[in-house]
């Protein structure tokens, strides 16, 4: 059964809980999963429906997210598409579940924030698909999703790529992929923009999965859309 439908979240927890009270826009969408190949790139669209809606200096910010999430098989690899970071979650549950890697990888996570925050509770397992499902979209946000994932052994540690002596490390092993586009948005432009493309293109060419978080709140989405299809074709 297929969990990403497409289903408005419209109480104060997950990702809807940042600045609840505070703003008019009360519900944010999360889009349903389509599945293909590389020719589906072709299908990531922004949204006309608000996925992040948060205040920025004392003013309300709602933003557009996918159209629809992707799930691809490309060059042996499973890659996941999806707006809100968290989701990373559920996916890489999914991923083990169906074998794709196993408990104890490296995860390498390149993003420009640490995304290390502890959630309000942790999950006890991952047996329960549904449970996961709740616990990805009605718990964790965008901020707080690896360490829930570290704590259940999905991943025997985190290499966090956030800055230039990150990007020039090497990483000689099996690794899941974890990539949040804002590490191209503006506040990252310090760092050669060749150097962190070309470096995400080694390390997606080295990962078994790769899940890709297009978070709208910190960058443009048609920007990021471009520049996935630069690194996966």
């Amino acid at each position: 059964m297929e969990r990403y439908r497409g289903f408005y979240i419209d109480v104060p927890l997950g990702n809807n809980a940042f600045s609840y009270d505070e703003r008019s826009q009360k519900s944010i969408y999360v889009a349903p999963l389509e599945k293909g190949g590389l020719e589906s790139l072709s299908c990531l669209a922004v949204s006309s429906k608000v996925a992040f809606c948060e205040l920025d200096e004392g003013k309300e910010r709602c933003c557009y997210g996918l159209k629809s999430f992707l799930e691809l098989e490309v060059s042996g690899k499973r890659v996941y598409i999806f707006d809100n970071h968290n989701h990373a979650f559920y996916f890489w549950s999914k991923a083990i579940r169906e074998g794709l890697f196993s408990k104890g990888a490296l995860l390498v996570h390149v993003d420009q924030h640490k995304d290390m925050r502890e959630p309000e509770e942790y999950i006890g397992s991952l047996e329960n698909e549904a449970e996961v499902f709740r616990y990805t979209n009605y718990v964790l946000n965008v901020g707080n999703f690896i360490k829930p994932a570290l704590r259940l052994d999905m991943f025997k540690d985190v290499f966090i790529i956030d800055s230039s002596s990150a990007f020039r490390e090497d990483i000689d092993e099996d690794i899941v992929l974890d990539i949040d586009m804002d590490i191209f948005s503006d506040d990252m432009a310090y760092i050669s923009f060749d150097m962190r493309l070309e470096r995400i293109r080694e390390l997606y060419s080295q990962a078994s999965v790769v899940t890709i978080a297009t978070s709208p709140y910190f960058i443009d989405q048609a920007r990021a859309i471009e520049l996935i299809k630069r690194i996966i074709e």
